[in-house]
């Protein structure tokens, strides 16, 4: 996985996601998830491209059960931008890079 992803546990969310000066982009995903597997390359890109404009993080769902269940994930892999603490923007399924990279762009 890119340097440049950051992979969140409930100890690190409000640190590196609520209180970013950077918009967040939150990727949840499980290893057993088929979409998430196509997700994460695109991740790896938009991490590179949005350096130093916006962060890119990773939460496990299935160690990570209480940010899952408090942002009620119910299916994923559920991207979510977080900007200024607050989520701003949720999308649920894979999708292409350049619908994320729009994601992305909207929010900084």
């Amino acid at each position: 996985m890119s340097d440049k992803i950051t992979n969140i546990s409930k100890e690190l969310f409000e640190s590196d996601v609520l209180k970013s000066d950077k918009p967040v982009v939150v990727d949840f995903w499980a290893s057993w998830c088929g979409p998430c597997r196509m997700v994460a390359p695109i991740m790896e890109e938009l991490a590179d491209e949005f350096d130093g404009k916006a962060q890119i993080a990773k939460v496990n769902v299935d160690e990570e059960g209480e940010l899952a269940a408090q942002f009620r994930i119910m299916s994923i892999p559920t991207v979510m931008v977080f900007k200024g603490g607050e989520a701003v923007e949720k999308i649920v399924g894979a999708r292409s890079k350049d619908e994320f990279a729009e994601l992305i762009q909207k929010h900084l």
